[in-house]
């Protein structure tokens, strides 16, 4: 793992930056004034401390960092994708050969938390079992599948790269969960916290007090309501709440947006279309399709079981305007339950349940050494099923579907996607015209050159 801080290291221009957000409220003078006044550094670090330790913390938002984070796992990439207020650009594993990336390999430690006496020996077995993945990958890439089939066997402890960027605020939490959270537990991810703290250290000595010498909170506080033992994937994407009268809902938030007046107004003005106007319905979700604000469509909600492999986890998770929630890597879940890719399913189905079944035994063996679950986790395998639910409004799930059911997207997520939209569709017949992708919904393309070809590009 390798960690770099890539822009804010001009700390006086920041401090002060971050020193005038903090007077600005409290202070003669408008905002030129103001940053005119904040030129001594010490006495500039000294209020935001003060002001931070009285729990405003709104003011750091304004201190901006990106990090290149090299050589690290899917464990630390879905970790740091779920915070929400953080960017992230991650390198593509579906046109990418991962045969020669590397992967991580883990100090086992005993249920006490402390290193194995045999963790070489173990680490060697381990290592001799990551090859052996790494190398049937590489078979059914050179078999004719496709990357991002053959990833679905891959181990969940490959190496990918990130850049991630995120204000002081959210850095402050994320560093705070990884060294002292439940998440503090899987050593990868507290080697993160670490080095991210060293940059802290060095950059953003205002955060240094409130990271330092912190109590641990890594209990699960829910554990004794833990009842299913043998959990088994969702049988499909399946809507299970939405919003009342959706397509109402959203006509009478149209109105009463743009009228100022109220809900019962807006009802006998609706009655009044129905009698006068007979297709004033679809002529407005038309118009709203069209539009670039939208609202309107942030006032309904829906709510959504999924079933989805680990591998493809990141592409749902990243969409970052809904309520999404994915059960933490451990307890360890059944390493049984995995997704098939079709085009395994019709050339190396056999090959493909023998990788499964094999990673599963070698898992087991490792259990059997008494070793903490949070060093296990690298033995899912990117087909792994997960289940997670989605709550999310109107808007994004709008931008979701647009996404997502494109014909280039991955078959996987596209899927789960077109199941989405098509159970919205059924109670929500009108908004469901304002899902889709570009091609089906606006009859063009975004993708100029890179377009499928199913309707003329932009």
């Amino acid at each position: 793992m390798r960690i770099e801080l890539l822009n804010g290291k001009d700390l006086e221009t920041r401090i002060r930056t971050i020193a005038t957000a903090g007077k600005l409220s409290r202070t003669k003078g408008d905002v030129y004034e103001v940053l005119d006044s904040c030129h001594d550094y010490e006495k500039n670090l000294r209020l935001i401390s003060r002001i931070i330790s009285m729990g405003h913390k709104t003011i750091i938002e304004h201190d901006y960092f990106v990090f290149a984070l090299g050589d690290v796992s899917p464990i630390v990439e879905q970790t740091v994708i779920g915070y929400r207020l953080t960017s992230f650009t991650i390198k593509s594993g579906r046109e990418v050969d991962f045969r020669a990336v590397g992967y991580y390999v883990p100090n086992f430690r005993g249920k006490d938390g402390t290193i194995k006496k045999n963790n070489r020996a173990l680490q060697k077995k381990y290592c001799k079992h990551m090859d052996y993945l790494f190398s049937e990958y590489g078979k059914l890439v050179d078999a004719g599948i496709k990357e991002e089939d053959a990833r679905y066997v891959l181990p969940y402890s490959f190496h990918t790269n990130i850049v991630m960027g995120l204000d002081a605020r959210e850095l402050e939490k994320m560093v705070h969960d990884l060294l002292y959270g439940k998440k503090s537990r899987i050593s990868e991810l507290k080697e993160l916290g670490e080095q991210l703290l060293q940059i802290i250290r060095q950059y953003i000595p205002y955060l240094v007090p409130h990271l330092e010498n912190n109590s641990r909170d890594d209990q699960d506080a829910f554990q004794t309501y833990y009842f299913a033992k043998n959990i088994t994937p969702y049988p499909k994407t399946r809507l299970i709440s939405h919003s009342e009268n959706v397509d109402n809902t959203i006509l009478e938030s149209v109105l009463q947006y743009r009228n100022q007046c109220s809900h019962e107004e807006v009802q006998r003005q609706m009655e009044f279309f129905d009698k006068e106007k007979s297709h004033w319905r679809q002529d407005i979700f038309e118009t709203l399709k069209n539009s670039k604000e939208q609202r309107e469509l942030e006032q309904v909600q829906f709510r959504f079981e999924i079933p989805i492999s680990l591998i493809i986890l990141k592409h749902l998770t990243r969409h970052r305007l809904q309520s999404l929630l994915v059960p933490d890597f451990v307890p360890l879940w059944n390493t049984k339950n995995y997704q098939i890719p079709p085009s395994i399913k019709k050339q190396s189905e056999d090959c493909y349940h023998k990788i499964h079944q094999k990673n599963s035994q070698i898992l087991q063996s490792f259990q059997k050494e008494d070793i903490m679950e949070e060093d296990l986790i690298y033995f899912y395998l990117c087909g792994q099923f997960v289940n997670v639910i989605s709550t999310m409004n109107g808007r994004t799930l709008e931008w979701i579907s647009r996404m997502r059911t494109c014909t280039k997207a991955h078959w996987e997520i596209r899927a789960i996607v077109r199941d989405m939209v098509k159970s919205v569709k059924e109670v929500a017949p009108l908004f469901g015209t304002c899902l889709g992708s570009s091609c089906d919904v606006f009859g063009i393309c975004p993708e100029g050159k890179e377009s499928c070809g199913k309707v003329n590009a932009r």
